[in-house]
């Protein structure tokens, strides 16, 4: 039985859970405490102090302070007040207060807490640290003068995805954020999650804009743009236009992709279902042969540069497979541009990711064919929705449309691949049938579902061969899943991952969720509920009995694992220093 705590918060009695924080206990109570550095389960460090409450003679955390017997809490006296205010104005009077130009205008936390604080003024001017801009990386930018010193950047990076590319570094007033030896982000071991973006509460982390190169594009009348967008988009986007978190909005995304002035609009769940096609006829093979077990999934860029990074001796267990945005803009640029008489040289393709790792990935040059990368521009969910803002799209009155055809169409199993355990739920969907050469009527595979970091399973196969399968999220878990397998202590024949905890539904590219919401919220449920809603209503709900994914075998591409599929489809990596 759990241990109680009685105490007393502005004169309200409660009992709460011995454990319980007193910023926790405030909140159960309709009691608003502000933080900034504080992000549940990521950084709770209580190193801001905006959250201190009145015990007694003394100014205290609330966040860390953990509730005692007969604790007196005053959160809203003048002591508190004033002091929540000086520590704002010292940290606005380092800040870069370029609010209007910033990304994070109307979305920054630091903001909100300034307003609710009423701060008008600031008392204190001095010198401003002056640290310049990063762009190194493909995928994220960092402005230092942004940065507050919270450090929920680092405990993302560090506690939960154990990449470890950046930290503090020095004391006083030039304590900084920044990586070892100061190298620039793009020269590290990051991998382009972008979960410190998702952690930062002001803009000093941000994904690099690609938006004015598809503007660009889609001005260019030599040009035959193209967009795909991926299953995680769908789920997220109506977020940004004042939708309820969870809401699917497919068919207004397709209607306003088509009014920024694409010429074809194509759906990245037809590439989840050729994905598994692919991979899941190489997971056969590799099961018959024995060779290279564990098959890891690679559709998550970010795991794939982990791996790179941190386990370059068991990239070969790595599926060979090209994640399904690099495989559609593959088809793009050869299959669809055969079939309607477009020049690849003309063609532009654009992904609507909700990843920033995507970025780095689309510029890989083992991504390519001949000399055409597969994938020209990354957009995030957040990028998208600026370009709608920005083209004046009425975006809650637009009326839904259908993606185009030949690779518009996707299955219920393609869908899934933005929740974790979908892409092995999706797997085993086509896996099971091809083996039992037959249709089933079971074909959700709930042990793989559910936000478990890690999720075994074993599963019997038609032929009697039964495969130990992880699910695994978060790359914490996955380094720690790695070193169990490299010690000999795990088995398993088959293995996903996702670099984002919750899988893409959470990536680094979806709309900002601030502090206060994800106490409140569970989005990495939301989302994913609104995932299997999506593979629920869909026409064809396995991957092999998508008519238009047939249709592609039939007619270009012969077999799955076939030479051209080879050529095509599959990739290699690279051993990566780890620095």
């Amino acid at each position: 039985m759990v241990e109680k705590v009685k105490l007393t918060i502005d004169g309200i009695e409660m009992e709460v859970d011995k454990g319980t924080t007193v910023l926790e206990a405030a909140r159960d109570v309709g009691i608003e405490i502000p933080t900034l550095c504080h992000l549940k389960g990521v950084c709770e460090s209580s190193s801001c102090r905006v959250c201190v409450v009145e015990v007694g003679p003394r100014l205290i955390a609330s966040c860390t302070l953990k509730a005692e017997p007969n604790m007196k809490i005053q959160t809203n006296t003048k002591k508190v007040r004033d002091a929540r205010r000086t520590v704002v104005e010292l940290l606005l009077s380092d800040h870069n207060r370029e609010c209007t130009t910033c990304n994070r205008s109307e979305s920054c936390e630091l903001q909100s807490v300034s307003k609710d604080l009423n701060v008008r003024t600031i008392r204190f001017q001095g010198a401003k640290s002056k640290t310049g801009i990063d762009h190194s990386s493909a995928s994220i930018v960092r402005d230092s003068e942004k940065c507050i010193l919270c450090g929920r950047c680092i405990g993302a990076c560090s506690n939960i995805q154990t990449v470890h590319a950046i930290g503090f570094a020095h004391r006083g007033f030039e304590t900084k954020v920044t990586t070892a030896y100061d190298r620039p982000i793009g020269e590290t071991s990051c991998v382009n999650c972008g979960q410190c973006i998702s952690a930062c509460p002001v803009g000093a982390l941000t994904e690099r804009d690609n938006t004015h190169d598809v503007w660009k594009a889609l001005s260019d009348p030599t040009k035959y743009v193209v967009v795909q967008a991926a299953p995680a988009i769908r789920v997220a986007l109506g977020e940004e236009f004042g939708y309820p978190m969870g809401t699917r909005v497919t068919g207004k995304m397709v209607a306003a992709l088509r009014k920024l002035g694409f010429d074809k609009v194509f759906d990245t769940n037809f590439a989840a279902d050729l994905t598994i096609m692919e991979e899941g006829t190489e997971l056969i093979s590799r099961l018959t042969s024995g060779e290279n077990l564990p098959l890891m999934t690679s559709c998550c860029p970010g795991w794939v540069k982990f791996m790179e990074h941190n386990f370059p001796d068991m990239l070969d267990n790595l599926s060979t497979c090209k994640s399904p945005h690099q495989m559609e803009g593959a088809m793009i640029k050869s299959y669809f541009a055969q079939k309607e008489g477009v020049d690849p040289k003309s063609i532009v393709n654009v992904s609507i990711m909700p990843c920033t790792a995507k970025k780095f990935e689309g510029e890989r040059e083992e991504l390519s064919n001949e000399g055409l990368q597969d994938v020209d521009y990354v957009l995030t969910t957040r990028e998208l929705a600026q370009m709608i803002k920005e083209a004046g799209i009425d975006f809650r009155n637009l009326t839904g449309d259908t993606f185009d055809n030949p690779l518009g169409l996707g299955s219920g199993a393609g869908a899934i691949f933005g929740a974790t355990g979908g892409v092995a739920e999706a797997a085993l969907r086509t896996v099971y049938e091809v083996l039992a050469g037959k249709d089933l009527d079971a074909i959700e595979y709930s042990a793989v579902r559910g936000l478990d970091g890690i999720k075994e399973n074993e599963l019997e196969l038609p032929n009697g061969k039964k495969i130990k399968t992880a699910v695994i999220h978060g790359l914490g878990n996955a380094r720690q899943v790695m070193e169990l397998i490299q010690s000999g202590e795990k088995h398993y024949d088959f293995i996903e991952v996702m670099a984002c905890p919750g899988g893409c539904v959470t990536g680094g590219g979806q709309p900002i969720v601030n502090a206060k919401t994800q106490t409140a919220v569970n989005v990495k449920q939301e989302r994913a509920k609104a995932i299997y809603e999506e593979d629920q209503s869909l026409q064809f709900r396995k991957s092999h009995k998508n008519p238009y994914i047939q249709m592609l075998y039939s007619e270009f591409l012969g077999k799955p694992n076939g030479h051209l599929a080879h050529e095509l489809l599959h990739t290699h990596y690279v051993k990566r220093a780890k620095h």
